[in-house]
Order: structure tokens, then C-alpha cells, then sequence
């Protein structure tokens, strides 16, 4: 099987300019900045890079983002930014980040929340917790087509949706709206629950793991789910984001 070599403990701490080459709407508060990265280092879908933006006066402002795009053109990685208006770094890259633009980066970083290639997998994800993801299901995509993967995505409404027309492309995703559904959907409504876990068809025997990203609450509630279908602790990988931007 095509998987990724496991990552090394000690992470890569070298700040570095990056250029963007392309910046794309994904959803209502959603962008992805394409970036050309001169110090190249392999990364595993999961992992994230800090981004950091200096004042005139010399202040700074610092930030976590997910890769992603999965690990397949080197020298060049995608982060998708969610637009938080109370934030330092976001409205920044929403407002005056444009193709030419530099940014400092550095990473990748973390070796938990990684995907290596192991299936059967399931990935939940709750607004811009598809994020990392979106990585690894593109590195299924391109390199693991057998591997058994399939996503349960929570949005609360038709606008909040990342990555709508990649994910319409395959029947990995199931989806629901918790507060608004677009008209004439006939999908699930509401919050995660459990029968969305069992309707995905990973069963916790074996080797599946789950990964699950979002805020805290969401985290929570989704890691209790998944051990209620028989999910043990060490099967259940989290990554949590909070109010930053």
C-alpha cells in the first residue's frame, strides 16, 4: 500500500516566505491560499503550518492553519482560512492577501492528528474542522482508492458548505445541515447523531481509526458517539480549534 513514512517527532521550527498563486472562495467565511513553499519539507495529511504577519511597527500576529491539500506537488501547499471578523490574522488574508503576495510561514507541525495510509477510516468534521480532513481524503483519493474512507461532514447551513463541488464527486460524504437545510433536501438534518455513525459503515473492529476535528463541543460530543458504536479510546484521533483567527 502507497502510505506516507511516519513523521518525525521534532518539528521543523525555520520561519520562511512563501508566495501565494492562487487564492480561491470556498464558502461564505472560507478562502484557500495556494502557496509556493521554498523550503520543502514532506508533510502527512493531517499536520499544519503557523503563518505569521508582521506590523509596521513591528508587531506580530500568529496562527495555526491545516494543510489542506494533500501531500502530492511539491514545493507547493493549500490553506483553507476561515474568516473570524474579531480576529487578527483572517481578516487579513480575506481582505488584502492576493496572488504575489509574501507570507511567512513555518512547518509542517504535529505528529498525533496525522493519517498514514491505515484503513479503514472514518473522518467527522464540524464548519472548517474538514480542513485537515479534506488532505486526507484527497490523498485517498489520488493514492489509496482501496482504502475503505468515508466522511460525515456538519455545516449549519447551504453557504457554510467548504469544498462543496470536491466533495459532489464522490459518494464518500455524508452530510447534514444543523439549522438550515437547502430546499428539497432530503439528507440528514441536525446535529451528528448516532445513527449518521452507523450509516457511514466503518466498523470499529480491527484496524479503523477516526478522526475527528472541530470546536471543542462538537469534538466532544462525536468522541462519545463514536465510542457508543464501539470505538475504543486508543481508534479515536482529535484535533480541537478555537474562537483565534
Amino acid at each position: 500500500m502507497d502510505g506516507l513514512t511516519p513523521v518525525e517527532q521534532r518539528a521543523p521550527g525555520k520561519w520562511q516566505i512563501a508566495t501565494v498563486t492562487d487564492v480561491v472562495v470556498e464558502s461564505r467565511t472560507a478562502k484557500t491560499f495556494r502557496f509556493e513553499v521554498p523550503m520543502w519539507l514532506d508533510f502527512c495529511p493531517g499536520q499544519h503550518y503557523d503563518v505569521r504577519l508582521t506590523a509596521a511597527d513591528g508587531y506580530t500576529a500568529q496562527r495555526s492553519y491545516s494543510i489542506a491539500s494533500a501531500p502530492l506537488e511539491r514545493g507547493l501547499i493549500e490553506l483553507t482560512i476561515d474568516r473570524l471578523d474579531e480576529g487578527e490574522v483572517s481578516p487579513y488574508f480575506h481582505d488584502v492577501v492576493e496572488p504575489g503576495d509574501q507570507v511567512e510561514v513555518r512547518g509542517p507541525f504535529a505528529s498525533y492528528f496525522v493519517w498514514r495510509g491505515e484503513g479503514p477510516v472514518l473522518l467527522i468534521g464540524g464548519g472548517s474542522g474538514v480542513v485537515p480532513l479534506m488532505s486526507m481524503l484527497r490523498y485517498r483519493r489520488a493514492r489509496l482508492p482501496e482504502v475503505e474512507m468515508r466522511l460525515i461532514y456538519s455545516v449549519r447551513g447551504p453557504e457554510d458548505v467548504i469544498y462543496a463541488r470536491e466533495l459532489e464527486q464522490g459518494d464518500e460524504t455524508l452530510l447534514t445541515y444543523s439549522r438550515l437545510a437547502p430546499p428539497a433536501w432530503e439528507g440528514h438534518e441536525g446535529r451528528i447523531d448516532a445513527g449518521m455513525i452507523a450509516a457511514a459503515g466503518i466498523e470499529p473492529a480491527g484496524m479503523a481509526r477516526a478522526y475527528v476535528c472541530g470546536s471543542h463541543g462538537f469534538v466532544e460530543t462525536a468522541a462519545q458517539l463514536l465510542m457508543d458504536a464501539g470505538f475504543g479510546a486508543a481508534q479515536i484521533f482529535t484535533e480541537r480549534f478555537g474562537p483565534t483567527g
